[in-house]
């Protein structure tokens, strides 16, 4: 075989392995899709379900992010307003802050629960006296590289952290989520605005999926056409 010869099936082999590569690509986008279009779907189910009881304390170290989030709950007892902190938020109503009020629930429990938005640091309407709540299971926020960071000594605050607030303001024992709160109808003026819950999720796999594809049949064209390169011509 000459060297010519040689290095043309060299490169066959290379366009042959990466439109394999290329195809494995696509079909695992197609996988994240479905398993993308599965989650959104869940989650859809949750958030429109009736609200059910909160999770006892016994079963919060079992609950889980892709398991849980945004089930939608019901509780009883009373916010202790006197412990509730301002987290820093961008909604569709504007800049302004989410209210984190400590809610003691009558097993005993304490959840924070996100009354809402406020658009400035004015100290809201406290909460009703004993009441039952329902909003949705968020699950503690990360702590954001992008944003500054939070600082508790000054009451600045970023990221609804719940163990970084609850140390914070002295809690003891919570929830390892929090409750964002539905909207209250016939709230008082200057209340929070509940409800603001946005739920979205990035799905651009089938686009992901349909680039893969069409890269791999460009690279088996490719192939095809240096093979074909040198071969003799029939008449």
């Amino acid at each position: 075989m000459t060297r010519s010869r040689r290095a043309r099936w060299s490169v066959v082999l290379c366009l042959a392995v990466l439109s394999a590569l290329l195809l494995a690509l696509g079909v695992w986008q197609v996988q994240r899709l479905q398993w993308k279009q599965a989650l959104i779907a869940q989650v859809d189910a949750r958030v429109h379900a009736a609200p059910a009881a909160a999770p006892p304390p016994t079963s919060w170290p079992r609950l889980r992010r892709d398991q849980d989030e945004y089930r939608h709950l019901r509780l009883s007892g009373r916010f202790q307003d006197d412990d509730a902190t301002l987290v820093q938020a961008s909604t569709v109503l504007g800049p302004g802050y989410w209210v984190l009020t400590p809610f003691r629930s009558d097993d005993g429990s304490t959840v924070l629960v996100n009354r809402g938005y406020v658009p400035g640091r004015a100290a809201p309407p406290a909460g009703p006296g004993h009441t039952s709540i329902t909003g949705l299971l968020r699950m503690s926020e990360r702590d954001k590289p992008l944003l500054r960071e939070n600082d508790p000594g000054t009451q600045r605050w970023y990221t609804r952290n719940v163990q970084a607030i609850a140390a914070a303001r002295g809690l003891g024992p919570v929830a390892p989520y929090f409750l964002d709160q539905d909207a209250t109808p016939g709230a008082a003026t200057g209340a929070p605005v509940g409800g603001l819950t946005v739920i979205a999720f990035n799905n651009n796999h089938l686009v992901y999926a349909i680039t893969w594809f069409a890269l791999s049949l460009m690279a088996a064209g490719g192939c095809v056409l240096v093979a074909r390169t040198g071969q003799p011509s029939t008449s």
